[in-house]
């Protein structure tokens, strides 16, 4: 495998913490299937343990809160890419808030998955969040 093309996998891999914040944040829970896997195995402190991408879209929709947002950022990412499978870790920060108001809860996050090449592109296989904290306001 060329450098060249270790390097495009690195971006895109890492471009699917990007990727997936917009989508929690616009809310678009029915495009889930462009940045997971259909057999997603998901880990969160909210959600426990999900199985599979239908699971997956059912959980961010029945726990999406009507009038709250959310703005996702996401840093530190490190992608460590072999062939066609890849770890990658990020932390994350999630500002809750209401239109025209200032964020009322904040939460910082460790989120870790492994990302699989199909022909689609790279999906999120696994994804580990790990809440650090959270601070009301």
């Amino acid at each position: 495998m060329s450098d060249a093309t270790r390097t495009a996998d690195r971006v895109e891999i890492a471009e699917l913490f990007g990727r997936l914040a917009n989508l929690l944040d616009d809310g678009r829970h029915d495009d889930s299937h462009t940045v997971y896997h259909p057999d997603v195995v998901a880990h969160s402190p909210r959600g426990h343990e999900l199985h599979g991408l239908d699971e997956v879209t059912d959980f961010l929709k029945r726990t999406h809160v009507a009038d709250e947002h959310t703005q996702h950022v996401h840093g530190d990412v490190l992608v460590q890419a072999d062939g066609d499978r890849a770890e990658a870790t990020a932390n994350q920060l999630v500002y809750f808030y209401r239109d025209g108001a200032p964020p009322h809860r904040t939460s910082g996050l460790r989120s870790a998955c492994t990302a699989i090449r199909t022909p689609a592109g790279w999906r999120i296989s696994d994804m580990r969040i790990t809440l650090a904290w959270t601070q009301e306001h």
